[in-house]
């Protein structure tokens, strides 16, 4: 079947969504999932937006399936999520007419629902082996990625609007001749409709960050009472526990603190986003103390040596700096060679854009370069552009990371108008550099 244009723009717009990858990538390894996807759904049509594809299931973007052979289209009629961890054990779905031709036997799709409530399709994942899918953690996850796809699209969709009107406005502007009243007004209007559509991204802004807050919130409470509830078992009733039961109870806590950490850094992502940016010049050395005092029952943990230089005063966005030299900081200390003493090196110093071969770096602007080393674990330098994305943790030990420390380290720089890069060379350490211009 011929795909019309609104559908290969709708395909285009998803592909257009850069973080689309790594989520159906982080869906993949967090379920066990082999194969995930973002579908365009409508009444007669299911389409392959993107694509995870680890069990050979066979398509790609702009694949289609019959609609009425998926699950999909019963999603898109009442707009709610189906998730199945075995399709054998499951009285509603058991003898459906999906699972039977398609071999699958775990099965998870909620809809992608735009801003003004249309339906655009799905965020699904399928499999061929039970995987256990009806979690709180998968839930969330799943309901937290459909809302930032359906952003996304939104903001795409009213940009292409944009380019839409002004395409019509300035073809109408070349073949009218009018006076030069009657252009001015067009113009205005041109820049009227532009002011309107930034004024509807910016509510949308405040309107995701509001919801990544709330969410946040949300998440918090349940996982309260999970962690209440295990410290009442550890403190009156693991005596009672068999060793399975043992090792069961302490997977729960370790998830928990797991989600916890998640849950607060991504609450720092948010905010490093839309925190206001008010710069003063502060004391760095006072900051780094700080951080060092914060961080102090994990260094007393670690035979750590500081060495940190005189690094002066720099107009900065307080908050945000002390989080960008404690995510630096503590990712040194969680990456250290356990038979090696820790050497953390902090120094600063003014340098000419000029001097330097980087073309991110303005020749004729003064930079305030600061450079964090360890001489820890450090990672493959092939990688230096990869660690700084959204839920990418190189080091996979439990509860090391969450993949999102650095991330919110690069857009705490980018926040201060600068730049960060990464060297790296495996059992050897790690150096960060950071320029910030100077004004």
């Amino acid at each position: 079947m011929v795909l019309e244009e609104n559908f290969k723009q709708d395909i285009l717009n998803i592909q257009n969504i850069s973080i689309v990858p790594t989520l159906l990538n982080v869906i993949c390894q967090t379920t066990g999932m082999g194969f995930a996807a973002v579908a365009r759904v409508t009444e007669d049509r299911w389409i392959t937006c993107s694509v995870q594809d680890n069990v050979s299931f066979g398509l790609k973007p702009g694949d289609e399936l019959q609609v009425k052979t998926t699950i999909c289209d019963e999603i898109r009629q009442n707009h709610k999520a189906v998730i199945i961890d075995n399709v054998s054990e499951d009285d509603e779905f058991r003898n459906h007419h999906t699972p039977a031709m398609y071999g699958l036997q775990s099965y998870i799709s909620v809809p992608i629902i735009r801003k003004d409530g249309s339906f655009f399709g799905t965020l699904c994942a399928i499999d061929p082996k039970p995987n256990e899918l009806k979690t709180f953690k998968t839930r969330e996850m799943f309901n937290l990625f459909s809302e930032l796809i359906s952003f996304h699209i939104t903001s795409i969709e009213e940009a292409n609007e944009n380019k839409i009107i002004l395409k019509e406005k300035n073809t109408l502007l070349e073949k009218t001749v009018v006076e030069k009243q009657e252009v001015e007004k067009i113009k205005t209007n041109i820049e009227q409709t532009l002011i309107e559509k930034n004024i509807s991204l910016e509510k949308m802004n405040s309107e995701l960050e509001a919801f990544n807050y709330i969410s946040s919130h949300d998440l918090q409470e349940p996982l309260r009472k999970i962690q209440l509830f295990t410290d009442i078992i550890e403190l009156e009733e693991t005596q009672n526990l068999s060793q399975k039961g043992l090792n069961a109870f302490n997977k729960i806590r370790s998830s928990a603190f797991r989600m916890q950490n998640l849950i607060n850094d991504l609450l720092i992502y948010s905010k490093t986003k839309f925190d206001e940016r008010k710069f003063e010049v502060k004391n760095l050395n006072t900051i780094v103390d700080e951080v060092i005092e914060d961080l102090s029952e994990e260094i007393e943990s670690k035979n750590v040596t500081f060495e940190i230089q005189n690094l002066g005063t720099l107009s900065i966005i307080e908050f945000q700096f002390r989080q960008l030299l404690y995510n630096l900081i503590s990712n040194s200390l969680k990456f250290s060679l356990p038979d090696k003493n820790l050497i953390i090196s902090i120094a600063g110093k003014i340098i000419n854009g000029s001097e330097l071969l980087l073309d991110n770096l303005s020749a004729n602007t003064k930079y305030y370069n600061i450079t964090l080393s360890d001489n820890g674990i450090g990672f493959d330098q092939a990688h230096s552009e990869k660690i700084f994305g959204l839920f990418q943790a190189l080091h996979t030990k439990p509860l090391k990371s969450t993949g999102i420390g650095l991330t919110i380290v690069k857009r705490i720089v980018e926040n201060h108008n600068g730049f960060i890069k990464a060297e790296g060379a495996l059992n050897e350490g790690a150096k960060f550099e950071i320029f910030i211009p100077i004004e």
